[in-house]
């Protein structure tokens, strides 16, 4: 749910550097700092961690891909995973030489249950491909046109009448993001398992006046989405929980997938407990922790708090649903490869993609709910991230080379301030591509 930025922490993941992923990607802790400290791993369990792979195809020459070896990726994960101090994460790839999984550390501090595929989890901002989807589902059926005023479907939203559907897709509304409200945050930690309307959430943005004219910049707000799901439900004449269920998640058997009601905050069995350094405040804004912080977090002074049963319902279509990995890699290969659009509207979702920064014209870009980003001559990914108190996760589907990641993680925020499943993310792909050295691997 944090508002990405292009030069530090981001919800997303690439930058606006052709084959660079992530900015922010600060050095490591070097060994024998605190953060590699007894103290440290004494703060959370580790079982043993493993990789699994289908049957490995032949080398693939000149491809893009290198043929994959299922330990180094494994001990990639883990070194990865013990620089940003989480308590566990989860890896699942998939590409033509088949499944590979990581798993590191335990989904419950205190346990010893390693996370798996098929453990449940909150996917934050990921949430916004299906919000995105369901709304083009419609679009596709007439109930609404792309270029309608979002005051066609949801009153009272400050210059409506010259805010399109298509620009809240596409981040260029200029509306205010109400998740960098500081009040939300201090209501979030005073009363955390309190329900909150979509309506409350659109209090605080129209609150404050908008950041630009509708259609003149990027900039990613989570009120976009929030009103989406408001367009959706009045176009598609159902709650938005139902309609993602009959329409996106039954139909592609996504069965550990789902938006939960405004009053509850549980997660279904088997679930990761999610943790966090500090108030809500660190995972929805770009608010940096304090030295002190850092430094108690890393010797293993400050223990991360519990975020689990906080009430996501203040992100509603704009991160409240919750998922797996299986699920999400078969959701992002299938709304990828058109599976869910027909041909003229995936054509659309896939074009949709337009630079965040006119100044980068090969950096990232947003689009339909969805970000693209180049990251070497062969590679380019679809792909998509999401934060939330506990929780970070990415992914991401190439359809050129057939390549579907997922990584989660149950700490959002490293001590030094890294995003940790995207910080993870080059990783991976400097397993998986040949040809292409990513900063920020371990």
């Amino acid at each position: 749910m944090r508002r990405p930025r292009a030069a530090a922490r981001r919800t997303l993941l690439l930058t606006s550097c052709a084959a660079l992923l992530v900015a922010g990607f600060a050095r490591p802790p070097e060994p024998g700092s605190p953060a590699l400290s007894d103290a440290r791993t004494a703060s959370r369990a580790t079982p043993s961690a493993t990789a699994t792979a289908g049957a490995p195809s032949p080398d693939p020459g000149g491809s893009a891909l290198k043929q994959i070896d299922p330990a180094a990726l494994q001990a990639s994960v883990e070194r990865a995973a013990e620089a940003l101090m989480v308590p566990g994460a989860m890896v699942l790839l998939r590409t033509p030489q088949g499944t590979f999984r990581a798993s590191v550390g335990t989904t419950e501090l205190g346990a010893s249950d390693p996370p798996a595929a098929g453990t449940h989890f909150r996917i934050a901002s990921n949430t916004k491909t299906l919000t995105s989807a369901l709304v083009l589902l419609l679009a596709q059926e007439g109930r609404l046109r792309l270029t309608d005023p979002v005051s066609d479907h949801v009153p009272g939203v400050p210059n409506g009448q010259n805010i399109t559907v298509a620009q809240l897709l596409k981040m260029r509304s200029g509306l205010y993001n109400y998740t960098d409200a500081p009040e939300l945050s201090a209501s979030l930690d005073a009363e955390p398992a309190k329900a909150r309307t979509p309506q409350e959430m659109l209090a605080i943005a129209f609150s404050r006046p908008p950041n630009f004219p509708p259609g003149t910049a990027y900039e990613y707000s989570n009120t976009n989405y929030v009103l989406l799901g408001l367009v959706a439900e009045e176009a598609g004449g159902q709650p938005l929980e139902r309609q993602f269920q009959e329409r996106l998640i039954g139909p592609l058997a996504l069965k550990g997938t789902s938006l939960p009601g405004i009053h509850d905050t549980s997660l279904p069995a088997p679930y990761s407990h999610g943790y966090m350094y500090g108030g809500t405040a660190y995972a929805l804004t770009d608010k940096p922790y304090p030295e002190d912080v850092r430094k108690a977090a890393e010797s293993g002074r400050l223990k991360p708090l519990d975020y689990t049963r906080q009430n996501p319902s203040y992100a509603y279509a704009a991160g409240g649903a919750v998922s797996t990995a299986d699920d999400l890699a078969t959701w992002i290969r299938s709304l990828t490869t058109g599976k869910v659009l027909d041909p003229d509207f995936q054509k659309q979702w896939l074009g949709s993609p337009q630079a965040e920064d006119p100044g980068a014209p090969n950096g990232q870009e947003y689009g339909y709910g969805i970000a693209h980003q180049r990251f070497g001559p062969k590679a380019a990914m679809y792909f998509h991230g999401g934060e939330l108190p506990g929780f970070n996760s990415f992914m991401g589907h190439d359809p050129d080379n057939d390549v579907t990641l997922v990584v989660w993680t149950n700490l959002p925020v490293a001590p030094d301030g890294r995003t940790t499943a995207n910080a993870m993310v080059p990783t991976v792909l400097n397993q998986v591509y040949a040809g292409v050295s990513l900063p920020g691997a371990h």
